[in-house]
């Protein structure tokens, strides 16, 4: 009677000692996935100031453990001893390992996640000195908040006053890892597609705070884009078939059973049969108001000045009179050393035009400057 007691009571100690190994190893297993999976976000962090993904994060942990299960040791000796591979037991204790581990694993990473957050949230640069430097962000995303008061850009048309209300204060976000140069490019982009502003001048810190905004509205219509001297008038009669805006045209006016030849001009658009025409402001008093007129298209090009003033009007630069006072920083600059180009100066009635990069400015001059609008506001203060 004895022998059997025994024997129940030796069976039962080493089931019980069986266990406690089993528990012991499944919390080993469970701390390597809890470290290497909070090892892995921080090192994520650290590398990329982002999160580590949940499923990634587990993964790197029970991937931990199966490197150690799958070894010969954790396979014959580390799994409850000598137990054989097939038994009940082992397979509920290896699912058991992989269960406990990827919940440590999703705990490590959280845990990691945070820590390496709290190290490197303040870590930023607090200067600008390369043109690569990235905008300080510790978000997934770059809100730029614009200023309520917005200034007019020098040079051009002001904005009006509804847009400026609309745009104060508003929070325009992007995407992170942008540099300061390609947020500002972003940022007038923005303005100009979704607000109909011409033009953007801003001022970004290294954490993507406006400084200083400025917009312009650009000029619309045909009479931005006449020559001096020229107008546009509207004819009736139709050009031809294939004719487009910028097209050089002959006007013929009807004389009788003839046509005589009134003027020539340059097609700027058409709506049925009435076509607007620039032409010479002495040519446009020739035409009748009730003359029946003919369209010739005349194989030439537009003429320099209309190729001037598109281009000038498509362009972010614009021409700004900028005077030069006494004392000032523009006095004795040279024109070489400015920011933009000068070309024309005004001196004591007269003008010298494209002036040489070794001209210097004095008191009193008036320089005619072409340049983007933050390039002329910066002028006076070079």
């Amino acid at each position: 009677m004895i022998e059997p007691v025994v024997e129940q009571a030796a069976r039962t100690e080493l089931l019980a000692d069986a266990l406690f190994d089993a528990l012991v190893r499944l919390l080993g297993f469970a701390l390597l996935a809890f470290g290497t999976a909070g090892t892995a976000a921080a090192l994520f962090r650290w590398y990329s100031a982002d999160e580590l993904a949940e499923g990634i994060g587990i993964l790197i942990g029970v991937t931990a453990v199966a490197v150690w299960l799958n070894t010969k040791t954790a396979l014959q000796d580390a799994i409850l001893g000598t137990t054989p591979l097939l038994e009940t037991e082992t397979a509920i204790y290896t699912v058991a390992a992989f269960v406990g581990s990827a919940i440590a694993a999703d705990g490590g990473r959280r845990i990691g996640d945070r820590l390496a957050r709290s190290a490197f949230a303040g870590v930023a640069p607090g200067t600008i000195d390369d043109v690569g430097q990235l905008v300080r962000s510790v978000g997934r995303v770059i809100a730029v908040e614009l200023p309520e008061s917005i200034e007019d850009a020098d040079g051009h048309d002001p904005v009006d006053a509804a847009t400026k209300a609309a745009l104060a204060g508003q929070t325009l976000r992007f995407p992170r890892g942008l540099t300061v140069d390609q947020l500002r490019d972003r940022l007038a982009t923005r303005l100009e597609r979704d607000y109909g502003v011409g033009h953007v001048d801003v001022d970004l810190a290294a954490d993507g705070e406006v400084e200083y905004l400025a917009l312009g509205s650009r000029p619309t219509g045909i009479g931005p884009t006449l020559a001096p001297g020229r107008v546009a008038v509207a004819v009736r009669g139709d050009p031809a078939a294939d004719a487009a805006p910028g097209d050089a045209v002959r006007i013929w006016a009807r004389a009788g059973d003839d046509y005589r030849r009134v003027a020539d001009g340059e097609l700027r658009g058409t709506a049925a049969d009435v076509a607007t025409v620039a032409l010479d402001r002495e040519d446009a008093r020739a035409l009748g108001s009730d003359a029946d007129h003919r369209l010739v298209t005349l194989p030439e090009t537009a003429d320099a000045e209309r190729e001037l003033v598109s281009a000038l009007r498509a362009a972010d630069e614009t021409v700004a009179a900028v005077p030069v006072d006494a004392g000032g920083a523009l006095e004795g600059a040279a024109v070489g050393s400015l920011p933009a180009l000068v070309l024309a100066i005004e001196r004591d009635g007269d003008v010298l035009a494209l002036p040489g990069e070794g001209d210097r400015l004095a008191a009193g001059d008036v320089a005619h400057v072409l340049g983007r609008p933050d390039a002329l506001r910066r002028l006076p203060e070079r």
